[in-house]
Parts: structure tokens; sequence; C-alpha cells
């Protein structure tokens, strides 16, 4: 919940699930001393390289309360499978260690990233795990896209979304996530599209 409570926060994700939000999602990067942390930039507040802090050493350079750093384990401990855990893996290279977190998580989850490469690896892993890939490109063939990757869902910028790519996403027993949508006609209009979520900074606006 962005337009409430700091991004990313164990307090945005609280407040989306009180407001009834069906699934949370999440960046992830990883620290020096690999831990998967939630965060949405490689840099923190101060200009550091995430992945060059230990996970003690993060308050030292962020030191906001409001913008306190949760790892992976800690929203996977509030959120308890009361909404699906949508995962966008941000860090380079992190995958292995964002599977072994999830690996132990009761309750619903994919994993998606721009870094379609990435989630091909994930797949070779035969984790079993839900795939997808974000698009922001009109360009882009997104079945072909997911394809290559071994995804089953598409996360369009909401612009992208048309029929076509709906029903090309659906033909592959896929889902269309459009991101990130804070105005109820857009939300409309991809609704009647037929897309199986949307994502959104404020769960109230669309509600």
């Amino acid at each position: 919940m962005p337009l409430r409570a700091p991004e990313n926060t164990l307090a945005s994700f609280a407040l989306a699930l009180a407001s009834g939000a069906d699934g949370i999602e999440l960046d992830v990067h990883m620290t020096a001393d690999g831990a998967v942390v939630v965060h949405h930039d490689p840099e923190l507040a101060d200009g550091t390289a995430l992945a060059l802090v230990t996970l003690t050493e993060l308050p030292e350079h962020e030191p906001s309360a409001a913008r306190g750093i949760p790892t992976l384990q800690h929203v996977c401990g509030l959120v308890k499978g009361r909404a699906e855990l949508f995962v966008e893996i941000k860090g380079l290279g992190i995958e292995r260690e964002v599977v072994a977190v999830l690996s132990s998580y009761d309750g619903p989850f994919a994993i998606h990233s721009f870094d379609h490469d990435l989630i091909r690896r994930v797949s070779t892993m035969n984790t079993g795990f839900r795939l997808g890939i974000l698009v922001d490109d009109v360009e882009t063939d997104v079945r072909a896209a997911m394809a290559a990757a071994g995804a089953l869902d598409a996360w369009p910028h909401y612009p992208l979304v048309t029929p076509s790519m709906v029903g090309a996403v659906h033909s592959e027993g896929g889902r269309v996530l459009p991101w990130t949508v804070n105005d109820p006609e857009e939300a409309r209009r991809l609704v009647a599209l037929g897309v199986d979520g949307i994502c959104t900074d404020d769960v109230t606006i669309l509600r």
C-alpha cells in the first residue's frame, strides 16, 4: 500500500492485508552476507549499494524506522498464506537464495522478474514454482517470451494490455497481472478484458 505506508515495509503489507488484498507484491535483493531482503532499489537511502552491506549494517545506511527493511522470511511470517506472495527478483543472480527461502513457505506464491533469463534459470531448477515475466515493451511477443523463459504468468505495464494479449496468455494457462493501476476507470477496462489480477498502490482505491 505505497500510497498509505512506505513501500516494501511490513507496515505497508499489513495494511494491504487488512484492506482485503488478495496478493502482496514485493521486490527482493540480497545483502553481502546472503540475506534476501525486501527493497525496491539496489541502493539504500544514502546511496550505498545494498549488495555491499550486511544485514546488520542496513540501519546505518537507511536508519528511518518507517523505512525498516524486512527480510523475505519476515514477510512470509507476516502473510502466513493469507494472500498470494508475488516476489519480484530485482537483485542480480540471487535466484537460488530466493528459491531457498520460498521452499519452506507454506502458502501460495509466485516469482517474477524483468530478467527473463533469470526466470528461465529458475524454471530449469524444476522447483514447480509458478513463474512470471514483467513486460514494458509494446514490441514484446508475450507468448513467445513466456515460452522462452518457462513462465506461466505475464506482468505487463497496464497500457500494453489488449484482448489479444489476454487471449494468448490464457491459451497457455497463464495469468495476466498488469501493473501499476491506481485509476478505477482503467481498472474497469482491464477487468472487462479478462485480466486475472491488478497490481495497485492502494487496494481501497479499486475496491
